[in-house]
């Protein structure tokens, strides 16, 4: 394992937030403190509880996930996307590091990225609304597993945009709306049949219901099954990132 080549592009990909703190951190931030204002303090004062959770605590899973979920993206599609458009990918084909350390260095910087942003989002909510975590290692792990995912999901959307369009839509016409249809805002069992039932197909449901559990011991789907399926998104992921770089995939002529 060509350790000094993982950390020569790690290093680089971190050190490009350095340089966009606006975009990368202070923007996401900025956006989901509105979140917290309107929705946690604002309408959620006015609302009842669910599941026993006051309504500015209930969602503060689901606005971290939706935050997570498209800064995981957007931040490892564009850190492949930019050497592809540019034509340095071939410097980087070329150099002594194999497609697993390539994707170890992109992905771990993007993922790394979105779990800092993560963090100071949980920071910068408790200044509106009061919470807990009463399983604080497993939400770790469901950050850490989430931000991993969506950097893979995020790295191979990357290798298939041609363009700086392509870059967004699938975050945004994709992502985006399952989350909010996902239980960010409220619980499914809320819903009635058969869109209670229909609901179980989005796959951002698992993740949003497995991060609720990790604070508040509740959540609308098993916890088992919301890990598994995270993991089975992840490899799924793998799997197309391996496929690419075995048939060169848009990364060689």
């Amino acid at each position: 394992m060509n350790f000094y080549g993982i950390a020569a592009i790690y290093k680089f990909e971190m050190a490009r937030t350095g340089r966009t703190l606006m975009q990368s951190i202070a923007s996401p931030v900025l956006s989901t403190s509105l979140y917290f204002i309107v929705f946690g303090t604002a309408i959620g004062a006015r609302m009842g509880d669910i599941d026993g959770i006051s309504y500015g605590a209930f969602i503060i899973p689901g606005l971290l996930m939706l935050s997570l979920l498209s800064e995981s993206i957007s931040n490892a599609s564009f850190g492949i996307f930019f050497p592809k458009f540019s034509g340095t990918i071939y410097e980087v084909l070329s150099a002594p590091v194999s497609p697993v350390e390539i994707v170890a260095g992109y992905v771990g910087a993007a993922a790394s990225k979105s779990i800092i942003l993560g963090l100071l989002i949980l920071a910068t909510s408790r200044l509106f609304v009061d919470y807990s975590i009463e399983h604080p290692v497993w939400m770790l792990a469901f950050l850490v597993l989430t931000a991993i995912t969506f950097s893979l999901f995020g790295f191979a959307i990357g290798i298939w945009a041609d363009d700086f369009q392509k870059l967004q839509i699938i975050p945004l016409m994709v992502i985006t709306p399952l989350t909010f249809l996902g239980g960010a805002f409220y619980s499914i069992n809320m819903l009635p049949e058969p869109w209670q039932s229909l609901t179980l197909f989005n796959p951002v449901v698992y993740l949003i219901s497995g991060f609720r559990w990790s604070f508040y011991g509740v959540s609308d789907v098993n916890i088992i099954l919301s890990l598994s399926m995270t993991l089975v998104f992840m490899a799924l992921c793998m799997a197309v990132i391996g496929w690419i770089f075995r048939t060169g995939y848009r990364i060689k002529p």
